[in-house]
């Protein structure tokens, strides 16, 4: 058989990555690279577009450069991206607003009008989300005609990260349902389009917005000048794939009612897959890649971020320092973290550094050690932020009991952070359920070469493409029992601090 490759890519926060994997779905050959951040304040957030391509471009040419992949096996591009990442294109393709990321918070009184315009209850009947500024481009949509009217007038479609790396590459418009339900102008619940009545209570023009794909469709064949002279052949399908954690999940498995994944990078998301529209307020609610079916997505926005946050700030003598074992930095901090009492010696931390989506939904909420004391060091700190995410993750994990009516006893987790076997014994305890790592790293890319794969006819379908995936277990984790009363005590008080400091947060900006 003939070799045929196919190609994701991933635009996260700040790094893209880019992997080829065969008719197999086997892995051959991956690459990454960071890009430029625009944050010229406290509030604003945006990509760099042109050195987030030129990474693109970048890891594409390493790809055929170093690991020697035939550009012209490339058969079709899918494509994986953070959501949402919101950028206004002109009649030509021209970018006019650079993507603003899920953490721009410019848009916090747009989002106060969706409320008042539309109605949280209606505005949750038909799009099954709240709005937030920034995690609901709706808003930053809003912002944008409010503060850029100019802008605003010259735009001929808003579209998400996956609508401007296909326009890139072959020139169309396109935004798949798993980006578009994270909108808070489509219709999650109902029919799957764009919802006019919203458009026309919040003062937005529907024609703004880019026509809806499923996840597997091809949106074009390779136009871009740089590609074709790379090698790369005309006649390559651009697939416009999906959200990255919808893609990683695919991967992982999650495509069938039930199933049920836990990614940890710098979020932490549990992501359940039901096939019926019924949902929480508490979470993000979206169409999943997977057509037919939904996903309910409890996002933690700042749980990596906040344990590299003590590590760039507590451990910095760790960071060049591998131990005798030749474990080196993190690993070594995760040991510390494992010396500390369970418990952390009365210490709780609430993960909310930067605002945060699940389940409180406030932009204004921060991180917070209650309990510190003059015995407390940094050892128990540590402990308390690894302790203050498992606590997060057991409360979505009730709410999402609560909506399906079903027990959740065990779930699988993915992604860099999933293999600290430390983490993953102390959010099993906490949560009491046992916890299959899986070797999986990166999932999104590939979950956006599978649809590119769908998308081509290599694959039949996607539950095919997904079953295809080689899904080696890391590690085991079964949950204990031993510390069961003084983690109880721990939560009790977790989910009881945020809403007596609801109010504070908001003094303390002085708002």
């Amino acid at each position: 058989m003939e070799e045929k490759y196919l190609l994701g890519v991933d635009v996260g926060t700040s790094s893209i990555k880019v992997v080829v994997i065969d008719q197999q779905a086997r892995l051959v050959a991956q690459e990454s690279a960071v890009y430029r951040l625009i944050n010229p304040d406290q509030v604003s957030i945006q990509i760099d577009t042109a050195d987030m391509w030129n990474a693109f471009t970048g890891c594409v040419g390493a790809l055929i450069s170093r690991h020697k992949v035939d550009p012209a096996k490339i058969l079709a591009i899918g494509i994986s991206s953070l959501c949402p990442g919101l950028a206004a294109f002109d009649e030509k393709g021209a970018v006019l607003v650079d993507p603003i990321i899920y953490s721009d918070r410019r848009s916090t009184q747009e989002a106060e009008l969706f409320r008042q315009k539309v109605g949280t209850q209606e505005l949750f009947a038909i799009t099954a989300n709240s709005p937030m500024a920034g995690a609901m481009s709706g808003t930053s949509m809003l912002w944008i005609k409010r503060h850029l009217p100019e802008i605003y007038a010259r735009t001929r479609y808003f579209g998400h990260v996956n609508t401007l790396i296909a326009h890139m590459l072959c020139g169309s418009f396109a935004i798949d349902h798993s980006n578009a339900s994270y909108t808070l102008l489509y219709d999650t619940v109902g029919s799957g389009t764009w919802s006019q009545a919203i458009c026309e209570k919040i003062g937005l023009d529907i024609e703004k917005l880019p026509p809806l794909h499923k996840s597997t469709d091809v949106v074009g064949t390779l136009t871009h000048p740089v590609l074709l002279a790379m090698g790369l052949s005309p006649q390559t399908k651009i697939v416009i794939g999906g959200g990255d954690t919808a893609c990683a999940t695919l991967a992982a498995g999650v495509v069938r009612q039930g199933d049920v994944c836990e990614s940890v990078g710098t979020t932490d998301v549990l992501t359940v897959c039901v096939d019926q529209p019924k949902f929480s307020p508490h979470f993000i609610n979206r169409r999943h890649v997977v057509d037919g079916t939904w996903i309910y997505q409890g996002a933690m926005s700042h749980t990596g971020s906040s344990y590299q946050w003590i590590y760039d700030n507590f451990y910095q003598d760790y960071k060049d320092y591998p131990s005798v074992s030749g474990k080196r930095g993190m690993i070594l901090m995760n040991d510390d973290a494992d010396q500390a009492p369970p418990g952390a010696d009365g210490l709780v931390f609430l993960p909310y550094m930067m605002g945060e989506r699940s389940p409180v939904w406030d932009p204004y909420a921060r991180g917070v050690f209650f309990g510190l004391s003059l015995k407390t060091t940094r050892r128990e700190m540590n402990r308390a932020v690894l302790e203050g995410c498992a606590y997060g993750l057991r409360q979505l994990i009730a709410m999402v009991e609560e909506v399906t009516g079903q027990p959740l006893t065990a779930f699988s987790s993915i992604g860099g952070g999933a293999k600290s076997r430390v983490w993953a014994q102390i959010k099993a305890d906490i949560t009491g359920r046992d916890i299959t790592v899986l070797d999986m790293n990166d999932m999104a890319p590939v979950g956006a070469a599978l649809l590119a794969g769908v998308g081509a006819g290599v694959f039949q379908d996607v539950y095919e493409a997904s079953a295809r995936v080689e899904k080696t277990v890391c590690m085991e984790i079964r949950h204990s029992d031993t510390h069961k009363a003084v983690y109880d005590q721990r939560y009790q008080v977790y989910i009881s601090l945020y809403p007596q400091l609801k109010e504070l947060y908001k003094i303390n900006l002085g708002l």
